[in-house]
C-alpha cells in the first residue's frame, strides 16, 4: 500500500516478516511509538496483541490473568444489542492495547524499590509465642528496649526440617525483585541452610489472613491449602552470618494477590541448653513496588480467575484525595461514580491507612512484667 507517496514498510516487507519483527521489540515505549506512525501501524499492533505479548515475556504471572477490564470513574456506556461478533472483537482488542501498553511501561519502571509488606501473616513455628513471633520482623533493629528483637521457630532434633514466615504486601499487585534476611545472632548465628520464595494469594475471605495473636489459630491460617502460589523461586544459600543479606530475584516477578511466603530451608545451628536447631530472622524486607492504585485485581476462589483492573482515572486525583478517611471519602463520593470504581479506590485507600498505622506504630513488643524489673533483659535468655 503506498500513503503520501511512500511505500508502507509494512506492505513492502509482507506482514509474516512484519509480525516477526516486531515480536523482537522488547521495550514497550517502542511498540507505543510504532503504534503511531499511521493509522495502518496501529491497526497492525493492535490485531497482533503485540503489547500484551511482551508483558508476558517481561513478566510470565500476566498469563495469570483471565481478562482485563478497564474500569472508568462514569459507568461505562451499555453494550449495543446489534454489535456483531467482529465488533466485539475489534473493541475488545483495543481495550486490551490501552490496557497492557500501560501495563508494559509499569513493569519497566525505573522507580526506586521499597519495602512491600503492610502486616505479617504468621510463622511456620514460634518457640515463645507471641514474644519471639513473626511481628519482631518488621523491625529493623535487632534490639528494641534494651533486649533482643527477633523470631524463632520451634526446636528441631531433624536439621533438615524446614520452616516459613508469610506476609501480607501493601498492594494485590507488586513487582518484587529482591528480598532481604538478616539471622539472628546469639552466641552463634541461627541462619538458615538456603531460602526460596513463593508468591500468590489467599483463598481465605478478606481479614481472616490477617497476623492472629494464638499460636493454634496462626498455624490454621498459614497452612498451604489455603494459599494459591503463582511463583516459586530457586534456592539461595545463606551465609551463617549476622548481617541483612540480600537475595535478588533471576528476573522481576509480579506477585498477584499480595501474599509472600519466605521459606527457610534446613538448619544449621543447635541450642546448647536442649540440643535442638532452631532458625532465628530479626529482620525481613520484601522489596518492589506496587501497581496500585492504577492496576488492581480481583481474584474469584473457588473459581480461580484472575481479572486485572485497569483504572486510568486515578493516574489524574490529587495524592491527598487517595489518602482520604473512609467516612472522607463517603462524603465526597459522587453519586455518578459507577460503583465498581468506588469500592476499587476504597480498596486502596484502606491498605494505604494500614501501611501507615504500621509505620507511626510500628510492630508490638511484647514484654512481661519481669521484663521491665529487668529493664527489658531477660538474663537466661538461651540465645545470648
Amino acid at each position: 500500500m503506498e500513503e503520501n507517496g511512500r511505500w508502507d514498510f509494512l506492505d513492502w516487507v509482507g506482514l509474516d516478516t512484519s509480525v516477526c519483527i516486531f515480536d523482537l521489540l522488547d521495550d514497550p515505549a517502542d511498540l507505543v511509538h510504532a503504534a503511531a506512525v499511521s493509522r495502518s501501524w496501529r491497526h497492525f499492533v493492535i490485531q497482533n496483541q503485540f503489547c500484551k505479548t511482551l508483558c508476558t515475556r517481561i513478566c510470565p504471572e500476566v498469563t495469570n490473568f483471565t481478562r482485563a477490564v478497564e474500569v472508568t470513574r462514569s459507568p461505562p456506556p451499555a453494550a449495543r444489542a446489534s454489535e456483531s461478533t467482529d465488533d466485539a472483537d475489534h473493541r475488545t482488542r483495543h481495550k486490551d492495547h490501552r490496557i497492557y501498553s500501560y501495563l508494559g511501561g509499569a513493569l519497566v519502571s525505573a522507580n526506586p524499590s521499597t519495602d512491600c509488606i503492610l502486616h505479617c501473616v504468621g510463622a511456620s513455628s514460634t518457640d515463645f509465642f507471641p514474644a519471639e513471633s513473626i511481628e519482631n520482623t518488621l523491625e529493623p533493629l535487632d534490639r528494641v528496649n534494651h533486649r533482643p528483637s527477633y523470631w524463632s521457630s520451634g526446636g528441631a532434633d531433624d536439621p533438615d526440617q524446614p520452616e516459613s514466615l508469610t506476609y501480607r504486601l501493601n498492594s494485590d499487585l507488586c513487582i518484587i525483585d529482591e528480598i532481604r534476611i538478616q539471622p539472628f545472632k546469639g552466641h552463634p548465628i541461627y541462619s538458615s541452610k538456603a531460602v526460596r520464595i513463593r508468591m500468590g494469594h489467599s483463598k481465605l475471605p478478606p481479614g481472616l489472613e490477617s497476623f492472629v495473636t494464638d499460636d493454634d489459630e496462626n498455624l490454621r491460617v498459614i497452612a498451604d491449602e489455603n494459599y494459591v502460589w503463582t511463583y516459586t523461586s530457586p534456592e539461595f544459600p545463606m551465609l551463617q552470618e549476622n548481617v541483612l543479606q540480600s537475595f535478588k530475584l533471576p528476573r522481576p516477578v509480579m506477585c498477584i494477590g499480595g501474599v509472600v511466603k519466605i521459606e527457610l530451608l534446613g538448619r544449621v545451628q543447635k541450642q546448647y541448653t536442649d540440643d535442638r536447631y532452631y532458625i532465628c530472622i530479626c529482620h525481613a524486607e520484601v522489596l518492589g513496588r506496587s501497581l496500585s492504585p492504577v492496576f488492581m485485581v480481583d481474584i474469584s476462589e473457588p473459581a480461580g480467575y484472575s481479572i486485572l483492573k485497569y483504572l486510568p482515572g486515578t493516574r489524574d486525583l490529587p495524592a491527598e484525595d487517595m489518602m482520604l478517611y473512609p467516612a472522607e471519602d463517603m462524603m465526597l463520593y459522587d453519586a455518578a461514580d459507577s460503583l465498581e470504581w468506588h469500592s476499587l479506590v476504597a480498596r486502596y485507600r484502606q491498605m494505604k491507612h494500614l501501611a501507615m498505622m504500621n509505620v507511626l506504630l510500628g510492630p508490638v513488643q511484647f514484654m512481661d512484667e519481669a521484663d521491665v524489673d529487668l529493664g527489658g533483659v531477660i538474663d537466661d535468655d538461651p540465645y545470648m
